[in-house]
């Protein structure tokens, strides 16, 4: 009964690696957001010079990186916890 509180869960072998991946969607979705530059200057396009307000897939993607910043803390903390 002692071994199986031991025996590591299979799920546990799978959380470095969701949280390795989720670091890497994290880390490309925060340099994808140029200041003030907007998508198209990231890929070589003209600087709008405009800070406006988020529209299309910059408001997606600003979404995606929140929900990503969250779930990569959440991650951490279950990392810690378990």
């Amino acid at each position: 009964m002692e071994e199986e509180k031991c025996k590591p869960k299979k799920y546990m072998s799978y959380l470095p690696i969701i949280q390795i991946v989720v670091a890497v969607l994290l880390v490309i979705s925060i340099l994808l957001q140029q200041r003030g530059g907007g998508l198209g200057g990231a890929f070589g396009g003209s600087d709008g010079g405009s800070f406006g307000a988020k529209r299309g897939l910059q408001q997606k993607l600003h979404y995606a990186t929140i929900v990503l910043a969250i779930l990569f803390v959440g991650l951490a903390l279950l990392n810690l916890v378990i």
